[in-house]
């Protein structure tokens, strides 16, 4: 039997303006952006709705916006009839995936969210690191590759896609050797540190006390994890656990799809802002059906699929 999962973006798809026009296809757009702003402490509409960009890419307002939108985006197409057999999320995107299966609420989500960018935030600040995307290399060559520059691979995005993060001197490092090693391409990222790198781990530390106090239930659908690249176990203290181990390791994506269509997926449904994940599970599972909700049009064109 054919199954449906859906899948969230994660930070770098935030857009000024982003989820608004949610609110033609019935959405309390409104009411989802105040009950974020009273979690939040700070007007996150304004800053969605209005920017400037460099404001809304600030991590710890991003990656709340993101999910907001991510939720309002889920929740419609819910309501239009879909039902997801089981879930994944990039990055920050995890949070929106398992508020999707029911393990965190959504304010939940939100305080997770905010503290998480903030703490990632004052990571970058202490130690300066960047990231850099590598084409035209396989994946051992990479992970050797990182090793020498004394970096970490931070994402396996897809098999011409992998993302190396760390320290500015061994990102300097790795750009030498891939250039060396005959590498196609060599793209620094436009982010403020080394994401998903040992140079978070006082982010991850802090992010754990902070976890004990947000509430979380056994997911009522399977939720791929970013850290192992299967699914979630049912227990929300080994979830909890995961979380916090997923803002210092790589993010498995490549096996997350691998999972997700080992299980029976064969329509992935993107809710959230950009096609970013479309792209890399078409490199993954190429025979895949990719629905995109990522405003009130699109979601009119999907509503007869996503029945």
């Amino acid at each position: 039997m054919s199954k449906k999962a859906v899948i969230f973006p994660g930070q770098g798809s935030q857009i000024v303006g982003m989820g608004r026009d949610f609110a033609s296809a019935g959405a309390d757009v409104d009411g989802y952006f105040q009950r974020a702003s009273d979690v939040l402490g700070f007007d996150l509409a304004k800053i969605t709705f209005e920017g400037p960009q460099e404001d809304l890419t600030r991590s710890n307002v991003a990656q709340p916006a993101i999910f907001v939108v991510s939720a309002i985006a889920f929740d419609l197409a819910v309501k239009a009839g879909f039902q997801p057999d089981m879930a994944a999320g990039h990055s920050s995107g995890e949070w929106a995936a398992l508020y999707a299966a029911g393990v965190v609420s959504y304010e939940g989500a939100l305080k997770a969210l905010e503290a998480r960018g903030r703490l990632m935030q004052q990571a970058c600040v202490a130690e300066k690191g960047g990231m850099i995307a590598v084409m035209g290399l396989d994946q051992p060559a990479l992970e050797k590759l990182a090793a020498d520059a004394g970096i970490q691979v931070a994402n396996f995005n897809s098999p011409v896609q992998i993302i190396l993060s760390g320290s500015a001197a061994g990102i300097a490092r790795a750009d030498e050797l891939a250039k060396a090693a005959g590498a196609k391409k060599v793209i620094p990222l436009p982010v403020a540190g080394a994401f998903h790198s040992r140079l978070m781990a006082p982010a991850a530390e802090a992010f754990t006390a902070l976890l004990a106090g947000i509430e979380m239930n056994s997911p009522r659908i399977p939720v791929a994890c970013n850290v192992t690249g299967g699914f979630h176990e049912a227990d929300p203290a080994s979830i909890r656990r995961r979380m916090s181990e997923q803002i210092t390791s790589s993010v498995q994506w490549i096996r997350n799809v691998e999972t997700l269509k080992a299980a029976g997926a064969k329509t992935y449904v993107e809710c959230g802002p950009g096609k970013v994940l479309t792209g890399l599970v078409k490199r993954i599972d190429i025979e895949s059906t990719l629905i995109n909700v990522t405003d009130a049009s699109s979601l009119e064109a999907a509503k007869a699929a996503l029945a």
